[in-house]
């Protein structure tokens, strides 16, 4: 393998993990809330489900899409709703900075691994990972490069959301940022409605 391949792997990894969006505004948004010792199970949940995804499209999945590309209109669909519900549970959660956290935004391994799984751009990145390394070995070493780089990539947000807990050093700011996030995550939900529909 040359080491431009290789600059393409871990560029597309790295782009893909590091990029904002809906995974990563929960990853911050839990860190803050909860620090990243209670985040890191999302994380694991978000990094693993995403390489089971690949794997799953690259040893057959993707036969199946191009018999019934029906089933991504189905995950776009739980997708936007399963955001949505991340979003409003973000939204409506009532954090604390005292020791009970219990109503914090308290994310879980298979919310992680679940979110990756119905969202419609891991599905598409996943589909164009395998069309553009059909050879089992360069498959098989861009799996390994993306499962780094996507732990270490999530766990920069989760690591950046447990710095800032400083800023956010009342009961107030921390429900005004939740309220802001959790928005944040419904807009995103409903513009990729509109996007996929128009």
């Amino acid at each position: 393998m040359s080491f431009a391949i290789f600059l393409t792997m871990f560029s597309f990894s790295l782009v893909m993990s590091i990029s904002p969006g809906p995974v990563n505004m929960m990853i911050i948004t839990s860190s803050i809330n909860n620090g990243f010792a209670r985040t890191f199970s999302f994380i694991s949940g978000a990094t693993i489900g995403f390489i089971l995804l690949l794997l799953a499209i690259g040893f057959g999945l993707s036969k199946i899409i191009n018999l019934y590309p029906d089933i991504l209109l189905y995950v776009e669909v739980f997708g936007f709703t399963f955001i949505m519900y991340m979003g409003y549970k973000i939204l409506t959660s009532k954090p604390s900075l005292s020791i009970n956290k219990s109503d914090n935004v308290n994310l879980k391994f298979y919310e992680g691994f679940l979110l990756q799984w119905l969202n419609p751009k891991a599905w598409i990145a996943c589909i164009s990972v395998v069309s553009m390394y059909s050879s089992q070995e360069l498959f098989a070493i861009f799996v390994i490069i993306y499962f780094i780089v996507c732990y270490l990539s999530l766990s920069f947000w989760g690591l950046i959301g447990s710095k800032v807990t400083k800023i956010f050093d009342t009961d107030f700011k921390l429900r005004m940022f939740n309220i802001i996030m959790g928005c944040i995550l419904i807009f995103c939900a409903i513009s990729m409605i509109f996007v996929n529909l128009f």
